[in-house]
């Protein structure tokens, strides 16, 4: 009986969310201060790429919306700006086709489990705020130290060495935690099965995540993107609802220290979208704390959608201190050979002409 409890909450909550409402407002989306990266194949072997800058939204207490990053958009995929272009032979775009297509099934069971989650998550939580917050938290954090488990097996093996990708996934991890402080400051672990519930989820998220990042790591960072998404919209719409009261309560101890610290690197690096020194929060009050806890989710949202194009990360105190520029070309090419999961070595070895038997 425990067991069937554990699977059905598990295949609903392993990731949350782009629901009917934020995929109705794609379109939205696509104002000035979104992320436009267009990548396009320049030879069978590179993949030349440029790191698009994002201006990041600047929050305000007055203001009603603010936007995220969507997912990654099939028209948008490398390759098909130049499609047919540059003589490239037929299997070329035979692959492009398939790779769209494996990007749309991955999308597709993504949103899937998000759609599902939040039915479930509605219903256990439907008046218990900072339970549904603490039990998110928990969860949240988890896909991020699952990324690095694979990084550092990958760097071990000589495989895949990505200094950047680790800096920044820890750095993630670590806003996270402090979610997660937050909300037990809070109360929000007070009761028994919420905690039982949230650490035996996480338990068999991190294996999943492991397991689907060594198989697809874009299909592993939309699913984060799934999760970093719902975690917006759930603080967004609650500090709405709830706006004025919140005002009214003062900050926890431990989100004081977080944001308005005196070492504030790591709060810097895992937000790949602005520059450093350039976001330094304000708290006063709890409704402080959750503009800035929904903030951060954007930021999450912006660096997910990065990262599904392959190599396409840096952090951002790679830059220097006086010259933050995303048109920065160096260092960002990323050679065909490089596999970055199983399915895109399998798309390689199948298409690669050096594959084919003379």
């Amino acid at each position: 009986m425990t067991a069937a409890i554990f699977s059905t909450v598990f295949a609903t909550t392993s990731v949350s969310s782009i629901n009917g409402r934020n995929r109705k407002s794609l379109d939205s989306f696509n104002s000035p201060n979104t992320l436009r990266c267009n990548p396009s194949l320049s030879s069978h072997r590179f993949l030349s790429r440029k790191l698009c800058r994002v201006q990041a939204t600047i929050l305000q207490d007055d203001e009603q919306k603010v936007f995220v990053e969507e997912s990654l958009e099939l028209k948008n995929f490398p390759g098909d700006e130049e499609k047919g272009s540059h003589g490239r032979p037929p299997e070329n775009r035979s692959s492009s086709a398939l790779e769209r297509w494996v990007i749309k099934f991955e999308q597709s069971v993504n949103i899937f489990l998000t759609d599902s989650v939040i039915k479930v998550l509605d219903t256990l939580y439907r008046d218990r705020d900072y339970a549904r917050f603490f039990v998110l938290e928990t969860i949240a954090r988890v896909p991020y130290f699952a990324f690095i488990s694979v990084l550092h097996l990958y760097e071990s093996c000589g495989w895949w060495r990505r200094a950047d990708y680790l800096k920044v996934h820890f750095a993630e991890s670590w806003n996270e935690m402090h979610h997660l402080l937050i909300m037990e400051e809070l109360g929000g672990n007070a009761c028994w099965f919420d905690r039982f519930l949230a650490q035996h989820i996480a338990i068999i998220y991190y294996i999943v995540t492991v397991l689907m990042y060594a198989l697809s790591p874009r299909m592993a960072y939309h699913f984060s993107e799934c999760v970093e998404s719902h975690a917006f919209e759930t603080y967004d719409k609650f500090i709405k609802a709830k706006g004025e009261e919140l005002k009214k309560m003062p900050a926890p101890e431990v989100a004081v220290k977080y944001y308005t610290g005196s070492d504030l690197y790591l709060f810097d690096e895992f937000q790949t979208a602005r520059a450093p020194n350039s976001r330094r929060p304000i708290i006063d009050n709890l409704y402080d704390v959750f503009l800035n806890i929904r903030d951060d989710e954007a930021e999450h949202c912006k660096t997910m959608k990065a990262c599904q194009t392959h190599g396409n990360l840096r952090s951002p105190h790679s830059y220097p201190e006086d010259d933050f520029d995303f048109e920065d070309n160096s260092g960002c090419d990323v050679s065909q050979a490089d596999c970055e999961g199983i399915v895109d070595c399998i798309k390689k070895a199948v298409t690669s002409p050096h594959a084919t038997p003379k």
